[in-house]
């Protein structure tokens, strides 16, 4: 796996490159300490398969950064990893199509879980942004969804039940679709299928999308022959 990780602070560089070799112990860990030297890296190596990246850097306003970083990307996962906590920011940062937003002051488990969750096509947002994070109904009503739940809910002696729009997402995902294409398909956002996607995993109990499906279809929800994985 490649990432790229960008921070105008080296020490925090440094630790979270150390991190990431540690936990990821076959991947390739690329460093930028701004956002022109981000654009460098892209133009140079379009194979990433993660971009984890401080919010406030020189070398462009965040807001144009994330945007041109996703139009350069495409489906290339986007973390944000900040100081700055604030909802309006965050909410912001998801309409762009970044995939996390966790907070500098996590814990490395913190930080791993959001990072692990965030492959598997979810979406993390730290529980004390949670609260009228986006101004859209379904993803109000998911968030609600992922505050409520809790491990005896999501335990195997408890029926997973899914959302129609829930199933209408895992049966998509069964087929092979990417969550821009699944977005594109049910008339969504990016952001708005990677928060079901969240929801899907923590309903099922499990952490990746294929494991997700399989579960599916042992409830249920998606025939043998809907799968295309």
């Amino acid at each position: 796996m490649k990432i790229l990780i960008a921070d105008d602070h080296e020490l925090f560089l440094n630790g979270l490159e150390f991190v990431l070799e540690t936990e990821f112990k076959d991947s390739e860990v690329v460093l930028a300490k701004n956002y022109t030297e981000i654009f460098k890296q892209l133009d140079a190596h379009k194979n990433f398969d993660l971009i984890i990246t401080d919010l406030a850097m020189p070398g462009a306003n965040w807001f144009e950064a994330l945007n041109r970083i996703h139009q350069m990307t495409g489906e290339t996962p986007i973390i944000i990893v900040s100081a700055v906590f604030d909802k309006e920011i965050l909410q912001k940062t998801l309409e762009v199509g970044v995939s996390g937003y966790i907070p500098k002051s996590s814990s490395n488990a913190v930080m791993l879980g959001a990072i692990n969750l965030v492959l598997a096509g979810g979406v993390y947002i730290p529980h004390e942004l949670l609260d009228n994070t986006v101004n859209n109904k379904e993803i109000t009503q998911e968030i609600k969804t992922l505050q409520t739940l809790s491990d005896e809910q999501v335990s195997k002696k408890t029926p997973k039940k899914l959302t129609p729009r829930q199933i209408e997402v895992i049966k998509a995902i069964a087929r092979g679709l990417s969550n821009k294409l699944i977005a594109y398909e049910l008339g969504l956002t990016e952001g708005t299928v990677k928060v079901h996607v969240t929801v899907i995993l923590k309903v099922l109990g499990v952490n990746n999308r294929t494991a997700a499906v399989m579960e599916a279809v042992k409830n249920g929800y998606i025939s043998k022959s809907e799968v295309n994985l």
